[in-house]
């Protein structure tokens, strides 16, 4: 046992001092974020102009750029042996990017923004990743990661909810929300500083290297499968958009996202827990599954009534998935690649929401918004297929 998970200091049972750390930087820095993150299609469109095509360039280009990062951050905290100083980096560029938002006029500013935002996302993620993983037990490692994205998705409730509120009592009034979103950032970097890291160190015949030669073929068909669902996995802002199409209002649209926040949350230790006992693969087959229902729901959905019910289960399938699918691939990474394996997971399902935002975004708004739904759930169950057949277990 590393001396991480020997450490008091965390009150959750089989929770490192480490990992609960890390999710309370995570509650904060989420928090943070959902005050920003569905309102800026909102911004978008309503006050700077934007057409559709516009927010899916701007989150493609975004979330593209955190995801080229990952494996390079990755690889580096392997290579340097210290995972928190990159952490730190990563949600310190985060935090000032969002509260500039109120400067924007225009749209390339926001995209400038955006950039910025997922620029430390980039930095952060694979380290941290990494961090989570050295201070667990693989046995246990689904329940930590769902630790981590229930306190992530904690705060993303708490601010989606803060952002209604602020709608509520101040109006549309997105400048003076982004102000305040900085807050809760600027305390979750402060956090960090608490983390306690050994460095790691590796063999001269075992040092890591960017490439996927050092990884066995179920790890490269995990990626495949998460490839080819990720092309159809657009930006949730796009929900966000087809529940204004079905009728809600700006404040309905963000209360739905509430909703699918809190599933998310409640449902992310429990998914996790269930991937240590049955497998990590069948639940995340079945998340897609369920994510490819939720995108034909959305698709054919008639009107403002189905939205609240596809949200929530919309959760669900993050839940079965989000945490999931990290764990499994620090099942599958070799000791000593541990973090390049992590980024190499998020930079191949990240770098392709770049196009699968851009694709929804032109079939919204060449064909209609029914369209982009439709190429979602088709993705995710010839993404289900290669992970039933392809994947043999051997956990």
């Amino acid at each position: 046992m590393s001396r991480d998970k020997a450490e008091p200091g965390s009150p959750v049972r089989g929770i490192s001092r480490n990992v609960f750390i890390l999710g309370i930087t995570s509650f904060l820095t989420d928090l943070s974020s959902e005050i920003v993150y569905p309102l800026v299609p909102l911004f978008l469109t309503g006050v700077l102009g934007a057409p559709f095509a516009v927010v899916g360039l701007i989150e493609g280009i975004a979330e593209s750029t955190a995801s080229l990062l990952k494996v390079f951050s990755g690889w580096l905290s392997d290579r340097w042996g210290k995972r928190r100083p990159l952490t730190i980096l990563g949600y310190g560029i985060s935090s000032l990017a969002k509260p500039l938002l109120a400067a924007a006029t225009g749209w390339p500013l926001v995209l400038a923004l955006r950039f910025g935002d997922r620029l430390g996302k980039g930095i952060r993620v694979a380290p941290r990743d990494a961090l989570i993983a050295d201070s667990s037990e693989p046995a246990n490692r689904g329940r930590v990661f769902g630790f981590h994205r229930a306190a992530d998705t904690t705060g993303a409730t708490l601010g989606a909810l803060l952002a209604l509120a602020a709608l509520g009592l101040i109006g549309e009034r997105y400048r003076a929300i982004f102000l305040i979103s900085a807050i809760p950032g600027l305390l979750g970097v402060a956090t960090l500083f608490l983390i306690r890291e050994h460095a790691h160190t590796h063999s001269h015949t075992a040092r890591p290297r960017l490439s996927l030669s050092q990884f066995d073929g179920k790890f490269k068909l995990f990626l495949l499968a998460s490839a080819i669902f990720a092309v159809g996995n657009s930006s949730d802002v796009f929900l966000i958009l087809r529940a204004k199409d079905l009728g809600l209002s700006a404040f309905g649209a963000v209360l739905a996202y509430v909703i699918f926040n809190l599933v998310y949350g409640a449902f992310s230790m429990p998914a996790g827990s269930l991937s240590d006992r049955i497998g990590r693969r069948r639940v995340i087959a079945a998340g897609f599954v369920v994510f490819s229902l939720v995108y034909l729901g959305f698709a054919l959905a008639g009107g403002s009534a189905s939205v609240w019910p596809l949200f929530a289960v919309y959760g669900l399938y993050m839940a079965m998935t989000e945490g999931v699918g990290k764990a499994f691939a620090a099942d599958m990474a070799p000791p000593h690649a541990l973090g390049t394996a992590l980024g190499t997971y998020n930079t191949v399902t990240g770098l392709l929401t770049f196009f699968s935002s851009l694709i929804a975004g032109l079939l919204w708004d060449s064909i209609g918004p029914r369209a982009p739904f439709l190429f979602g759930a088709l993705s995710g169950l010839v993404a289900t297929a290669v992970l039933l057949f392809a994947i043999r277990d051997r956990e």
